[in-house]
C-alpha cells in the first residue's frame, strides 16, 4: 500500500504493519516519518530495536538472522534496514522478497532509502515489500506550498501566524525545511504561544549571510542603488563567496524574467509572480525591476551575470568583486543610468 506522509500519523493510529517502507530525499520529514514508526511502536510494546545499514560489506543474511532471533528481554522488535543507496543489489532483493513473503510475528521492519524512482519501485523486492506493508513516499512541499506548511507548523506549536508571516519565513529559508523548522521553533520559544507578526520574525530569523543576500537581491529590485553596494561591501568584508552572491542575483533574474515570459503570453501579473515564487512582499520591488529593464534588458542582464561566473571561476581575467559590483549597478539602475559602482 503506498501512502502519503502526511497519511501515516493516521494509519499507524489503528496498528503497526508488518513492514514499512519510507523513502525520501527531505532529510525532516523523511526523520519524523521514521520518528512516528517509532514512537508508535514503543508504545505498542516493540521494546527491542535492531539497527542495520546496508555498506559494502554487509551480509545480507543480518537481516534473517534478526528476524529469528530469539530475544530473553523481549517479545516484540523493531528492524530498522537502513539502505542509503536505495539499490539492495541481487542479494538484498532476495533478502527483502523472502522477509515479505513470510514476515516474521511480532516483528516490525522499518526500511529507509533515499527517494525511489519509477524504475526500482517497479522492482520485484520493492513490490514484495508494498504488497506486505506500507510504503511510505516523502515529498517536500513545492514553493507555493511551503507557506502553508509553514502556517501549519506554527499553529502546531500554539503560534498563530499574522499575514504575511508564513511568505517571509518561506522567503528566509529558500524551501529548507530543517531551517524552517529551527526558525519556528525558535519563534516559538521567544514568544510562547500566541500572535507573531513580521516584525516578530524579522527579530528573531538568523542574521547570517545567507539572508544578507536576498536583503541585497530585495534592494537591487527596488532599484536602491546606495544600499544595494553598501551591503555587497558588507557581504565582502564578511567574506563570503562572490559565487553565492551572484548565485542570488541571477536566481531574481531568472525569475523576473519568467515572469515577463508569462506576461507576454497573456497570464496575469500576480499569478505570473507567484508561480515564479516571488511572493506577495516583493512583488512592488519586482514589478519596479521590470518596469525598468523590461523583458530584454533582464535577458541581457543574465548574460552580463554569465560573464560574472567566468570572472569568478577564473576562466576569465578579471577582479569577481568588482564584475559583482558593475553587476549590482546594472541591475539596481536604469537602462540609462550609467554609474559605476565600486567594491
Amino acid at each position: 500500500m503506498i501512502l502519503a506522509a502526511d497519511r501515516l500519523e493516521a494509519q499507524i493510529a489503528g496498528g503497526l504493519s508488518p513492514i514499512y517502507l519510507i523513502s525520501g530525499d527531505e532529510p525532516l520529514l523523511t526523520a519524523e516519518a521514521a520518528d512516528l514508526v517509532r514512537a508508535r511502536a514503543r508504545a505498542m510494546d516493540y521494546s527491542e530495536r535492531t539497527v542495520l545499514t546496508v555498506d559494502r560489506g554487509f551480509d545480507w543474511g543480518e537481516l534473517a538472522a534478526a528476524a529469528g532471533a530469539m530475544s530473553l528481554f523481549a517479545e516484540k522488535r523493531l528492524i530498522e534496514l537502513r539502505i542509503p543507496t536505495g539499490k539492495p543489489g541481487v542479494s538484498g532483493a532476495k533478502a527483502l522478497a523472502s522477509f515479505a513473503e513470510s514476515p516474521p510475528e511480532d516483528t516490525v521492519l522499518l526500511v529507509l532509502t533515499p527517494r525511489l524512482d519509477k524504475r526500482v519501485l517497479k522492482s520485484a523486492w520493492a513490490k514484495a515489500l508494498d504488497a506486505a506493508g506500507i510504503m511510505v513516499q516523502v515529498w517536500p512541499p513545492d514553493r507555493s506550498r511551503l507557506p502553508g506548511w509553514i502556517s501549519g507548523r506554527m499553529k502546531s506549536m500554539g503560534l498563530q501566524p499574522e499575514a504575511g508571516v508564513a511568505e517571509l519565513i518561506a522567503d528566509r529559508v529558500e524551501g529548507n525545511l530543517l531551517a524552517a523548522d529551527q526558525e519556528i521553533r525558535k519563534l516559538a520559544l521567544l514568544l510562547g504561544t500566541g500572535s507573531a507578526g513580521q516584525e516578530d520574525v524579522a527579530r528573531a530569523v538568523s542574521d547570517c549571510a545567507r539572508y544578507d543576500v536576498f536583503d541585497l537581491v530585495d534592494a537591487l529590485s527596488k532599484g536602491d542603488f546606495d544600499r544595494g553596494h553598501r551591503m555587497l561591501s558588507g557581504l565582502k568584508g564578511e567574506g563570503v563567496e562572490p559565487t553565492l552572491v551572484l548565485w542570488a542575483i541571477v536566481r531574481e533574474l531568472r525569475a523576473l524574467a519568467a515572469v515577463t515570459w508569462a506576461m507576454s503570453q497573456g497570464r496575469d501579473e500576480r499569478q505570473a509572480m507567484t508561480a515564479s515564487g516571488i511572493w506577495a512582499r516583493r512583488q512592488p520591488g519586482a514589478r519596479a525591476a521590470i518596469h525598468r529593464h523590461g523583458r530584454e534588458g533582464l535577458l541581457r542582464l543574465i548574460g552580463q551575470a554569465a560573464s560574472v561566473d567566468r570572472v569568478i571561476k577564473g576562466s576569465t581575467p578579471g577582479r569577481p568583486w568588482q564584475v559583482l559590483a558593475d553587476l549590482v549597478t546594472a541591475v539596481a539602475s536604469g537602462s540609462n543610468d550609467v554609474r559605476r559602482g565600486a567594491a
